[in-house]
């Protein structure tokens, strides 16, 4: 079967508009319901919710000798020889996994895209597959996850998506061999926990290369997630800007943005590190931002969680309108959030979840104008705040001030969203000031009129050399403020 894929894969490549050379992927255009949606939700749910201890590398860590998921491992389910990662799999009941639950959550939340993780590095498919009967829909729940998400957010309007941190799997399990565990060679293809090589040093991620055999293994995986779902955005991880993985990545996007145009479907693809060249996917920054405004279109993800991207008994939670402030800055600089959550092994989604996301939601239902199908302004931002740019630099909670203040156009109007709205009732917006034309302010043209998303109060305005002030009595929230703008 794995033949005759890759044999189809090619020919798909060879009569299609996209070949597999970046030259030709330049020519892709970036979907337009995309860079209009601004929201989506991410989900980390597999076999590693079981255990739901350390975060979501828990079938790498717990065969690490002297880490705490390996100290745990031995101490909760005994010896790794006679109880294994694998062992977990028919502890993944999924039991109160409802597709059109999660979906109704998800649109109460706002969110206009979906992307379950389809397979993570501990190589358990959350779909039903041909390749490997290591999979959700003939193991654990015997349940097509992914399929019948996608069948509950095509009810609602909502796109969905899947993620691929399948290239990983090449090492994630190779600590195993390390001592007397359930991971013994000969390892064949197919296993479950095949290959389990040695794993490359972090700061040299060349140290150790996928064979040809495992990369068309991914490739064929990956493109069988294509064929049966058609998601809209495929989403890569680390690792895959491995240099041996290049071809395949080539042959991965040529083959999916020509299936996309016999779909008549607009689609994307998410990576990380330079996996991609510049211009033929959307970049992706994980736990993190861009301190400026960018000319191209681009990703956060993130998770409610500041530990773990999966559930675990001791997650570390932010607060709703932090997300919310991130949501509004990403935005503002030409970007998309994707937030993650993690259910609980039996299908069923935290509490604390929950609440964040029908936090976030509420907000979007008065304020989403100023998200959803907006448009980049001359500037993204104005305020003493500085945003730390980079990946992983979302672990500590930022302090806005009254004048950090969020810009988006739409339509007719500006959206002037006050990332902290001050108790005095008084802001001023300095990239509105009404200074001489000929030292070039952001703005001269006309304001008609403005109001407060979400409350009754008409606010007092008067623009000024210093800028445009506004003046309210009642308005008061722990969240952003979003001054809607007409201009002439």
């Amino acid at each position: 079967m794995k033949s005759s894929y890759l044999e189809t894969i090619n020919d798909v490549i060879k009569s299609g508009r996209f070949k597999d050379n970046w030259d030709s992927l330049a020519q892709y255009k970036l979907a337009d319901w995309y860079q209009k949606a601004k929201f989506g939700i991410f989900i980390h749910w597999g076999v590693y919710s079981v255990p739901a201890f350390g975060n979501e590398w828990y079938s790498r860590n717990m065969y690490i000798q002297g880490s705490k998921e390996f100290d745990h491992h031995i101490n909760t389910y005994g010896p790794h020889k006679e109880f294994g990662y694998k062992d977990f799999i028919p502890e993944f009941k999924a039991e109160h996994f409802d597709a059109d639950e999660w979906a109704q959550l998800f649109e109460d939340a706002g969110a206009r895209y979906v992307m379950p993780v389809a397979e993570h590095h501990d190589g358990f498919q959350m779909y039903k597959s041909d390749i490997s009967r290591f999979n959700a829909y003939e193991m654990g729940p015997k349940r097509d996850v992914l399929g019948e998400l996608g069948e509950s957010l095509s009810k609602r309007d909502i796109t969905l998506c899947a993620s691929s941190h399948r290239i990983e799997h090449w090492f994630f399990m190779g600590h195993g061999k390390e001592f007397d565990s359930d991971i013994k060679e000969p390892l064949k293809v197919g296993d479950f926990y095949w290959p389990a090589m040695p794993e490359p040093d972090h700061h040299d991620i060349y140290s150790s290369s996928p064979s040809k055999e495992f990369l068309d293994d991914w490739l064929i995986r990956t493109c069988e997630i294509v064929d049966k779902y058609q998601p809209r955005i495929m989403y890569f991880d680390w690792w895959i800007q491995h240099h041996a993985a290049k071809p395949y990545l080539k042959k991965f996007a040529a083959y999916y943005y020509n299936r996309a145009e016999e779909w008549g479907k607009e689609v994307a693809i998410n990576y990380k590190h330079d996996a991609f060249m510049f211009g033929t996917a959307v970049v992706d920054i994980e736990r993190g931002q861009f301190a400026d405004q960018k000319p191209y279109f681009w990703q956060t993800d993130t998770a409610v969680a500041k530990n773990s991207w999966c559930y675990t008994e001791n997650n570390e939670y932010k607060k709703a309108n932090e997300i919310i402030a991130d949501l509004v800055d990403i935005v503002s600089k030409n970007g998309s959030l994707l937030l993650n959550i993690g259910p609980k092994a039996d299908g069923s989604i935290p509490d604390e979840d929950r609440a964040i996301l029908l936090e976030i939601g509420d907000w979007l239902r008065v304020n989403g104008e100023a998200i959803y199908d907006s448009g980049v302004w001359r500037v993204a931002a104005e305020g003493p705040t500085l945003i730390k740019e980079g990946q992983f630099t979302d672990s500590e909670s930022k302090t806005f001030t009254a004048e950090d203040i969020r810009f988006t156009v739409n339509g007719s109007y500006l959206f002037a969203t006050v990332l902290h709205y001050p108790k005095n009732g008084y802001v001023c917006i300095k990239s509105l000031s009404d200074k001489d034309a000929s030292k070039l302010p952001h703005f001269h043209g006309i304001i008609q009129d403005l109001e407060i998303l979400g409350f009754d109060e008409k606010p007092t305005w008067e623009r000024s050399e210093e800028g445009l002030n506004i003046h309210t009595n009642t308005v008061q929230s722990d969240k952003p403020v979003v001054i809607k703008i007409l201009l002439d």
